[in-house]
C-alpha cells in the first residue's frame, strides 16, 4: 500500500463521523442477519450463540483488564436488571423482525428517546420544557401514525412485542446514564452473559442444530455487534454527541436498503410519515438537550 493510501485512510480512522456511519451499517447488517436467522432458529438459540461469540471476542480484552472489575461493580442490582432487559430486549427485536418488515421495527425502536424525554420528569427528576413536550407529542403521533392501530393489529403479537420492546430499550439508554461511571467492557460482558444464559433457557425448548455455514452466520452475529459498539465508542472519542447521535437514523435508511434486497420488504406510506415525525422529534429532542447542558447525560440510541 502507497504512503499516499495509508494517509487516507488513516484520515478516515480519525474522522468520528465516518467511523460512526461505519457502525452504524454493521449494526444494520447485524439486524439484517438476525432476521433472516430467526426464520430458521428460535429467537433463544440466535440471542444464547450470538453472546457466546460475543464474549469470545470480548475475552482478550477482559483478561487484559483483569478479572476484579467484572465484580467489583456499581449498583450491582442494577446491573443484573440491566442484563436481564438487554437480553429480554434484543430477544423482543429478534422476535418483532420475524413478523414485521426490518424497516418497520427499526422505526418502532428509534422511537425510545422520546419515551426517555417523557418519563424523565419522573424517572430522573428532570424539568421537561413546554418545546420538549410538544416534540414529545409529535413523536407519540409518528408513534401512533407507524403502528396503525386498529382491531386486527391486535391480533398479532407483533405490535406488542414492538411495544415492549421499544419500552425494554428506553430503559436500557436511562440505566446506562445511571451506569455511566461502569467501564463499557463490563457493561458488555456482563449484558452478553445474561443473553448467553437466558437464551440457553429458551433455546433447550426448541433447539436447531446449525450447519457449519449458518453457525458461522449465528457467530458473526456476536462478532459484528461487538465491532460496531467499538467504532461508535471510538466515534465518540473522536467527535461530539452531537455529531454521532443524529446518524443512528441512517438505521432506518439501511433498514429500508436491506429489507428490499433480502426480503422484497417496501415501507408503507404511513411508516414513512411516521418515521419522518419521529426523526424529527428525536432530534429536536436530542439538540434541544444539548443547548441545556446536558451533553453528559444524552448518547447515540442504536437498537440491535
Amino acid at each position: 500500500m502507497s504512503p499516499q493510501h495509508r494517509s487516507f485512510l488513516s484520515a478516515i480512522a480519525k474522522n468520528g463521523a465516518v467511523v460512526a456511519l461505519v457502525g452504524m451499517l454493521l449494526f444494520a447488517l447485524n439486524d439484517t442477519m438476525g432476521k433472516w436467522l430467526v426464520a430458521t432458529y428460535s429467537v433463544g438459540q440466535v440471542v444464547a450463540l450470538r453472546s457466546l461469540a460475543a464474549l469470545i471476542v470480548l475475552a482478550p480484552f477482559v483478561w487484559w483488564m483483569g478479572w476484579r472489575p467484572l465484580f467489583q461493580v456499581e449498583k450491582p442490582r442494577m446491573q443484573a436488571a440491566r442484563a436481564v432487559v438487554s437480553t429480554m430486549e434484543t430477544m423482543a427485536f429478534y422476535l418483532a423482525v420475524f413478523y414485521l418488515p426490518l424497516a418497520d421495527v427499526m422505526t418502532y425502536w428509534l422511537a425510545a428517546p422520546i419515551y426517555i424525554a417523557a418519563l424523565s420528569p419522573l424517572l430522573l427528576g428532570e424539568h421537561v420544557g413546554w418545546r420538549r413536550w410538544t416534540a414529545i407529542g409529535v413523536g407519540f403521533l409518528g408513534v401512533v401514525i407507524a403502528l396503525q392501530p386498529s382491531p386486527a393489529m391486535f391480533q398479532s403479537p407483533a405490535a406488542a412485542v414492538s411495544i415492549i420492546g421499544t419500552l425494554l430499550f428506553a430503559f436500557l439508554l436511562i440505566s446506562g446514564r445511571s451506569l455511566r461511571n461502569t467501564p463499557d467492557t463490563v457493561l458488555v460482558f456482563w449484558q452478553n452473559v445474561g443473553g448467553l444464559v437466558i437464551g440457553m433457557v429458551f433455546a433447550l425448548f426448541d433447539w436447531v442444530t446449525p450447519s457449519v455455514h449458518h453457525l458461522v452466520l449465528l457467530g458473526l452475529l456476536g462478532v459484528v455487534a461487538m465491532t460496531a459498539h467499538a467504532l461508535i465508542n471510538r466515534a465518540l472519542k473522536l467527535t461530539d454527541a452531537s455529531v454521532v447521535a443524529p446518524l443512528q437514523y441512517t438505521l432506518l435508511f439501511w433498514a429500508i436498503v436491506f429489507g428490499f434486497i433480502f426480503f422484497g420488504d417496501l415501507p408503507t406510506v404511513p411508516m414513512m410519515i411516521g418515521a419522518a415525525l419521529i426523526i424529527a422529534s428525536g432530534l429536536f429532542i436530542f439538540f434541544r438537550e444539548q443547548q441545556l447542558g446536558k451533553k453528559d447525560k444524552v448518547l447515540p440510541a442504536i437498537p440491535e
